[in-house]
C-alpha cells in the first residue's frame, strides 16, 4: 500500500480546517426555530412556492422519465354491452340472419375473413393453392385449431359444413354459394375444393363459419333448427357462449360471450360481451337513453339526434357494398316499357334531395348496378342529373301530353284503319311498392312528390314483409324502391342476368340483354381482377344506357360504438355483421409497456 507524503498530509489539514470554518458558520439550531419569525411574510410565501416548486419537480421527473420511455398498450379486462334489435334464434352459420348474424360472426370461424380494409384474409386456413385451371382449391389449416370445448378442429369439420349447407333437407341459405361444388380432404389439415366451372368469387363463400362435426353429426335435419346449440353456441371464434337470460315468458333478454383464451390468434383483449335484446330501433335508443347498454348495433339515419349524450359514442360510418334503387317491371307496366318515359323518370328524380332530406347526408350518390366509390371500377357509367325540365320536354317530345282535365300525362292511342272509335289515352300512371321501413317509406313518398311534379301518376303502395316477399316472388309490381347487396369483390350476376329473372333468381328488373349477360358470364369466370373489372365496367355502360331501375344511393352503415372501445379501424365490411371481423384487436384496459 503506497505511504502518505508530507503534501498529502498538508492537503488533508487544509480540507479539516475549511469544514470547520463552514461548520462554525452554520445557523445553530435556535437559530433555525427564529428564522420564521426574522422573515417577512412575503419571503416565507416565497420559500414555500418555491420548496413545493423543487418538491414537484422531483416527483415529476421519474413520472416524466418513465412515460417519455414506455407507451400505452392494450390490456386484457374490460367488458361492454350492445343493444341489437330481434332476438337471436339460430346463432348457427347454416340458418343465420340479421342478429343471428352478429352473433355468429364472434362465435364461429370460417376458412377465410375480412379484414378492416375489406379484403380477403386468413382466418382458419393459413394458406390456400388455385389450380392453374381455376377449378381447384386447396387450403391448409392453421396448426393446433380447437373447438370452445377443447376438441381439435380438423378438415373433417370443413367438409361435415359444406356437405350439410349442400344438403336441401337443412334448409340452409348458405346452398347457393355451394352446389355443384365437391368438397374431400387430403389429410386432416388439408381440404380440398374442386369446381365445375371457374367462379372467380368463389373464395368469398369461405367466409362461411364452421361448424363442430362432433357436435351435430347426430342431428337429422328435421332437428337441425330445433337444437339448444343453436342458442347455446360452440364454435371456434374469438368468444364463446357463456350464458343466456330470458324473461318470464321464455324469452331472450340478454345474451352474454367470453374471451375465447385458445382462440389461433390469440385471447382475445375485451374479456367479456354481452348483446342485450330490443324489439324496435325506437326501444333500442331508450335502453341507451336509460344507460342500459355502451353502444348500438345500429341506426337509422333519421334516429341519430335521438340520441343522448352522444359524446360517449364514436358513431362510426362504415360503408357497404349495397345500394337502393326502383327497379322498372316492364312486362307489367306499359308506359314503363317506352324508355323516354324511363328517362324522363330518372332525369326527374332528385338524389341530392333524397341524400340530404332523408339520410341525411350520410350515403354516397349511385348511378349504376357497380359502385365505383367502395368497388375498383371507373365512375364511367352515363349519368341523368336532376333536371326537371329536361324531363318534361323528354315526355313532351315522345307524345306524352298533360292533361288538364285528369290532371296527369297521357299518351293517345295509335288510330287504326277503318276503326271509327279510338282507344282511351294511355295515362302515366305507376304502381309503386316498398318495404314498411321508415327510411324508405320516406324516400318513396319523395319520389311520390317529384314523379308528380313531372305529371306523373303515383300510386304508392307500403307492404309488409310477408307481402312484400310474395310480390317480389311473383314480380308483382310496376316499381319496386328495394336494396340489394354486392360482394366486396364484386358478383352482380344473381342480380342482372336473364337467367335470373323469376323466382329465386334476384333480377327485379327482369333484365334481359344478350351483351350483358356475355360480360357477366365473362367476368365470373376470370380470375384476372383487372379484366373481370373492366368487363364488369362495359356491362355497368350497357344497364345505365338501357335504364331498367334508376340507382338512388348506398347508405353507410352507422354504428355508435362506445368511446371506451378502442382499435377498431374498420371502414368497409361486406354485411353488418363484419363489424365484428377485427374484434380480437379491440381493446378498453391499457398498461404500459417500454418502447
Amino acid at each position: 500500500m503506497p505511504r502518505k507524503t508530507e503534501k498529502d498530509n498538508g492537503s488533508k489539514k487544509k480540507t479539516d480546517r475549511l469544514i470547520s470554518r463552514v461548520i462554525k458558520r452554520l445557523p445553530t439550531k435556535e437559530q433555525l426555530r427564529q428564522l420564521p419569525k426574522m422573515l417577512s411574510r412575503k419571503e416565507r410565501h416565497l420559500i414555500l412556492i418555491l420548496s413545493i416548486i423543487t418538491l414537484g419537480s422531483l416527483i415529476a421527473i421519474p413520472i416524466s422519465a418513465y412515460y417519455h420511455f414506455t407507451k400505452s398498450a392494450p390490456a386484457f379486462g374490460g367488458s361492454f354491452t350492445e343493444g341489437v334489435v330481434g332476438t337471436p334464434k339460430y346463432i348457427n352459420p347454416l340458418l343465420a340472419n340479421d342478429t343471428d348474424s352478429d352473433l355468429a360472426e364472434l362465435v364461429y370461424s370460417g376458412l377465410m375473413k375480412y379484414d378492416s380494409e375489406g379484403k380477403l384474409d386468413y382466418d382458419l386456413a393459413k394458406s390456400y393453392n388455385i389450380s392453374d385451371d381455376g377449378l381447384t382449391y386447396t387450403f391448409t389449416l392453421r396448426d393446433n385449431l380447437k373447438w370452445h370445448d377443447g376438441q381439435p378442429l380438423t378438415a373433417d369439420d370443413v367438409i361435415f359444413t359444406i356437405l350439410t349447407a349442400q344438403n336441401a333437407d337443412f334448409g340452409s341459405p348458405q346452398i347457393v354459394n355451394w352446389l355443384g361444388v365437391d368438397v374431400s380432404k387430403t389429410d386432416d389439415k388439408t381440404v380440398v375444393f374442386k369446381l365445375k366451372n371457374k367462379y372467380a368469387q368463389f373464395l368469398n363463400n369461405t367466409i362461411l363459419g364452421i361448424l363442430p362435426k362432433h357436435i351435430w353429426e347426430n342431428f337429422k335435419a328435421s332437428a337441425f333448427g330445433l337444437s339448444d346449440f343453436n342458442i347455446k353456441p360452440i364454435g371456434s371464434g374469438p368468444y364463446k357462449f357463456s350464458k343466456v337470460r330470458r324473461d318470464s315468458s321464455g324469452n331472450i333478454i340478454s345474451l352474454e360471450l367470453a374471451s375465447f383464451d385458445k382462440y389461433y390468434a390469440g385471447r382475445p383483449y375485451i374479456s367479456k360481451i354481452t348483446f342485450r335484446i330490443y324489439d324496435s330501433e325506437d326501444s333500442l335508443i331508450a335502453g341507451y337513453n336509460a344507460n342500459e347498454i355502451d353502444e348500438l348495433g345500429s341506426v337509422s339515419s333519421q334516429n341519430i339526434k335521438s340520441i343522448r349524450l352522444a359524446s360517449q359514442l364514436n358513431i362510426d360510418k362504415l360503408k357497404l357494398p349495397r345500394y337502393f334503387a326502383i327497379f322498372f317491371n316492364q312486362s307489367k307496366s306499359k308506359p314503363l316499357s317506352d324508355k323516354n318515359v324511363r328517362m324522363a323518370l330518372a332525369y326527374a328524380t332528385d338524389k341530392n334531395e333524397i341524400l340530404k332530406n332523408v339520410l341525411d347526408g350520410n350515403g354516397t350518390i349511385v348511378d349504376s348496378p357497380m359502385l365505383p366509390g367502395i368497388l375498383n371500377i371507373p365512375d364511367s357509367a352515363p349519368k341523368y342529373g336532376f333536371d326537371l325540365n329536361n324531363a318534361k320536354k323528354i315526355l313532351d317530345d315522345s307524345g306524352w301530353k298533360y292533361s288538364e282535365t285528369d290532371k296527369v300525362r297521357e299518351k293517345a292511342a295509335p288510330a287504326v284503319k277503318n276503326k271509327k272509335t279510338t282507344a282511351e289515352p294511355e295515362k302515366l300512371s305507376i304502381g309503386l311498392i316498398t318495404p314498411n321501413s321508415p327510411e324508405l317509406v320516406s324516400v318513396a313518398n319523395l319520389i311520390k312528390t317529384q314523379w308528380e311534379a313531372l305529371g306523373a301518376q303515383v300510386n304508392l303502395n307500403i307492404l309488409s314483409p310477408s307481402e312484400l316477399t310474395q310480390a317480389r316472388k311473383n314480380r308483382d309490381y310496376d316499381a319496386l324502391l328495394f336494396g340489394e347487396i354486392l360482394n366486396l369483390d364484386p358478383e352482380p350476376f344473381s342480380f342482372w342476368h336473364s337467367s335470373q329473372r323469376k323466382d329465386p333468381g334476384l333480377n327485379l328488373a327482369l333484365y334481359d340483354n344478350k351483351d350483358a349477360d356475355k360480360l357477366l358470364e365473362d367476368a365470373r369466370q376470370s380470375l384476372d381482377v383487372s379484366t373481370r373489372l373492366a368487363k364488369y365496367n362495359d356491362f355497368q355502360k350497357i344497364v345505365a344506357t338501357n335504364i331498367p331501375a334508376i340507382f338512388l344511393y348506398s347508405p353507410y352503415y352507422i354504428y355508435p360504438q362506445s368511446a371506451k372501445i378502442r382499435g377498431n379501424d374498420s371502414s368497409l365490411i361486406f354485411v353488418p355483421s363484419n363489424r365484428f371481423d377485427t374484434v380480437n384487436k379491440w381493446y378498453i384496459e391499457t398498461r404500459r409497456v417500454f418502447r
